[in-house]
């Protein structure tokens, strides 16, 4: 269900969200968190289809704020509610703000939380250079970005690193889960020879690539050395250099990788790329600083050369 509010303001919104719960027999309280999603009316949807399904997990309040290049700058505020199968499980208030709302977005937000619940905030797109300091990232207890849905990855990833604090995290360090995990697995591998080196390969552009290579070369201690092709857009490989021979990692389909060991038949694993929803998923489920994350781009990436 979707109802449209034309030139409304939050108590109007607050009012008729506090009738459809009483309607349905539903309470807000059950919601986890509330969830921030500023974007642009292009990437409304894929970005509410990924969080309505991961808020099927997640209940959840979802308050997305979208600049409508086309909206009537004499109306302060449109906005939409949905509810039932048009919101997971939760409910969607997507506000189109103008003029002088769009320079107090936290005074127009903070009437719409969840009581004491704690925030999310996601940019899916361009983000703030520094989200902590951000309208929208001062009231969140958990900050992302995706920096490599960015036009220019490399900038942003590095304007944001630059400005990092334990409540941020990018999604291109999301995407690596499984990738670190099938690594994981395959150092602990015996008989556990020291590993003298890694070489990874993959996109070009690639910032999950660059944010793997920083990780192995904190977590091993060895150097890495990243190869970069044209011709692909994900990791394609990774190589463990061993005393006794290489072990490695290698993309072989869209849904698998293929496992080599030294003195073993190559076994295939099934390993999917992850979709937009896997990761906001995720990262609903932590909430909390990511330790390991915060030492990667602090102390492991500068360990591997990223040019």
């Amino acid at each position: 269900m979707k109802l449209k509010l034309s030139n409304c303001t939050t108590s109007q919104i607050t009012n008729k969200i506090n009738d459809l719960h009483e309607e349905r027999g539903e309470a807000a309280e059950g919601r986890v968190f509330t969830m921030l999603i500023r974007t642009t009316e292009d990437e409304l949807e894929d970005s509410l289809a990924a969080a309505n399904v991961a808020s099927r997990e997640h209940p959840c309040r979802i308050i997305s704020i979208a600049t409508c290049p086309h909206a009537d700058p004499s109306i302060p505020l449109d906005a939409e509610i949905r509810f039932g199968a048009d919101a997971g499980a939760g409910e969607i208030i997507v506000l189109y703000p103008t003029g002088g709302l769009l320079r107090h977005l936290d005074t127009l937000i903070i009437p719409l939380l969840v009581p004491d619940a704690p925030v999310l905030a996601w940019w899916p797109t361009d983000a703030p250079e520094n989200p902590a300091s951000d309208q929208i990232g001062r009231m969140a207890r958990s900050r992302i970005t995706d920096a490599q849905r960015t036009a220019n990855p490399e900038k942003t990833f590095e304007t944001l690193r630059n400005n990092w604090t334990k409540e941020d995290t990018d999604l291109s360090w999301t995407r690596l889960t499984v990738w670190r995990g099938q690594i994981a697995a395959l150092v602990d591998q015996p008989p556990h020879t020291p590993i003298t080196s890694v070489r990874i390969r993959g996109g070009k552009n690639s910032l999950p690539l660059d944010l793997l290579g920083s990780w192995l070369a904190w977590a091993l201690k060895v150097p890495v050395s990243i190869e970069r092709e044209a011709d692909t857009s994900t990791i394609a490989g990774v190589y463990i250099e061993r005393s006794n021979g290489a072990a490695s990692l290698v993309r072989t389909g869209a849904e698998e990788v293929q496992v080599q060991e030294p003195g073993r038949a190559p076994q295939t694993v099934s390993m999917p790329h992850r979709t937009l929803t896997d990761c906001i998923n995720e990262e609903m489920r932590r909430l909390d600083p990511d330790a390991i994350y915060s030492a990667v781009i602090k102390e492991g990436w500068d360990l591997v050369s990223h040019s």
